[in-house]
């Protein structure tokens, strides 16, 4: 038996418009129940292929009343995680669609319709922003009316476990990159700290990616140093690569000049198969060391004579550089072996950048622990010289930054707008799941597609915001998807790999 599709809360009114040509064009609210976000069914079978939400639940304690539950802990984190990805990053943007029945069947709820609800949520098949409000701020502690509570340590296992998960066993070399960013804060929140580099008051979140693999979100103050924290989630996640890929499994780090710290250089010479490529910030003694560089390139460009000139009159000026034409453009590299005086335990090697652009010298600097004779290495080229590695491995980790852009931008990670650390923090982490099932979409669905390499935010303008009218009847959920879709083709490539993907 069909339910009741064209009843409405309101008379059926209809609305003449313009008249096209000899056609009359009438319009009204008879269209039944109709979505936005028809592709939400591909997200619904990459987390059913996964089990994630249901693993998801596991790092949470529900000490709610089972008779009295009307929307399972299961449920309301897919709304959450599921309306991320969806574009929806405000609570608020719930009130209207627990009113979705297709969103509600993405979260799996048999009441797609809201009819076994009590009289005042008739049709809400969903959660309304109060609830989902109570299930963040539980990790601030349990209350009366807050009795879900997240256990921290569980969700960032989880995050390590599911991100490993989805390395390749086959995976010979890994590279793991870090990074720290800017969170705006708004208003008096915990942890309000002003940022000298970055200019206002934020938060400091340390992220973590193999690829765009996400491995570590941790929310932190912004009065801090931005490596701190690395060696603990470093020590974290070589542990469970190990686990996985064993001790053969090859592990570089790599990161800015803000990681590179004597602790962290040090833990990692000490491990077996696990190295390091980190920028590292000039200084006046890195400058003198690579000048011979720079020197043999200006005397052949100048001529020796001219070039002493110029730096004889540059002294006398109490210029920094020689005058050099707006249009000259040089890069040369170097090998270095250089400590600091007091933060360094050790000697290391250092790729220094001769770099004249601009007619200004920009020298850059990188430390290493890789030698290039590697048993590993072999025949690849990237490792193989200090120009190599710099720039076709070094200058790579511009892409891992783009994953933060996604996290950032698409993912809505910064809207930590509550007013606790913890409960910022788990929003951080919703944000950092919901990535991770719009990257398994990308990466289990969509390879050999226009969207393949696409951003998560383009996949979802694209393959998510599908119409679509939904019929529920006794037997079936009947979806019917836009018939002049542009991506129809993507959405049929994208079901049937998910669907061959599918337990059982």
């Amino acid at each position: 038996m069909e339910a009741t599709q064209a009843q409405t809360h309101c008379n059926q009114q209809s609305f003449a418009f313009q008249d096209l040509g000899q056609r009359k064009v009438i319009a009204d609210f008879s269209g039944g129940y109709l979505s936005s976000d028809g592709g939400s069914l591909l997200l619904r079978e990459v987390d059913h292929n996964r089990s994630f939400t249901c693993e998801l639940a596991k790092c949470f304690t529900d000490t709610r009343l089972v008779p009295l539950v009307e929307h399972k802990l299961e449920h309301l984190l897919a709304q959450r995680v599921h309306g991320i990805c969806l574009g929806y990053e405000d609570l608020n943007d719930h009130d209207k669609l627990r009113l979705d029945p297709l969103l509600g069947l993405t979260c799996d709820k048999e009441d797609l319709l809201g009819e076994q609800r009590a009289e005042e949520n008739q049709g809400k098949a969903l959660a309304g922003k109060s609830t989902l409000n109570r299930l963040e701020l539980g990790s601030n502690g349990l209350t009366k009316t807050k009795k879900i509570q997240p256990h921290p340590d569980r969700l960032q296992d989880f995050l390590i476990d599911q991100g490993v998960k989805r390395i390749p066993r086959k995976a010979r070399v890994l590279t793991i990159d870090f990074d720290a960013t800017d969170d705006l804060i708004s208003g008096d929140q915990e942890g309000r700290f002003f940022h000298g580099y970055y200019g206002h008051y934020c938060y400091l979140p340390l992220y973590a990616f193999c690829g765009d693999i996400p491995l570590w979100a941790e929310l932190r103050e912004a009065n801090i140093d931005a490596s701190k924290g690395t060696l603990p989630a470093l020590k974290l996640i070589v542990a469970k690569i190990r686990k996985r890929l064993g001790k053969k499994a090859i592990i570089i780090i790599r990161a800015d000049s803000g990681f590179c710290r004597d602790d962290i250089l040090t833990w990692i010479e000490a491990q077996k198969n696990v190295h390091y490529v980190v920028g590292l910030a000039k200084n006046a003694a890195l400058k003198r060391l690579l000048a011979p560089t720079y020197d043999t390139f200006l005397e052949k460009h100048f001529g020796k004579e001219t070039y002493e000139e110029l730096r004889t009159k540059a002294k006398e000026k109490k210029l920094k550089q020689i005058p050099l034409p707006d249009d000259l453009q040089h890069i040369a590299f170097s090998e270095l072996r250089y400590r600091t005086q007091k933060s360094w335990t050790r000697e290391r090697r250092v790729i220094g950048k001769a770099a004249i652009t601009g007619g200004k010298i920009n020298p850059r600097f990188i430390v290493t622990d890789l030698t290039g004779e590697e048993d590993w290495i072999e025949a690849d080229a990237t490792y193989l010289s200090g120009q190599a590695l710099y720039q076709e491995y070094y200058c790579a980790r511009g892409d891992m930054e783009n994953r933060i852009k996604e996290q950032q931008m698409d993912m809505f990670a910064d809207r930590t707008s509550t007013r606790k650390m913890a409960s910022n923090q788990l929003r951080l982490y919703f944000s950092t799941f919901a990535y991770m099932l719009m990257r398994d979409l990308r990466a289990d669905a969509l390879v050999g597609t226009r969207l393949a390499r696409a951003s998560v935010g383009q996949i979802r303008l694209h393959l998510f915001k599908i119409a679509a009218q939904l019929t529920v009847s006794v037997r079936r959920v009947y979806i019917r998807l836009c018939t002049a879709c542009p991506m129809a083709e993507v959405f049929a490539h994208a079901h049937g790999k998910l669907r061959q993907a599918a337990p059982g």
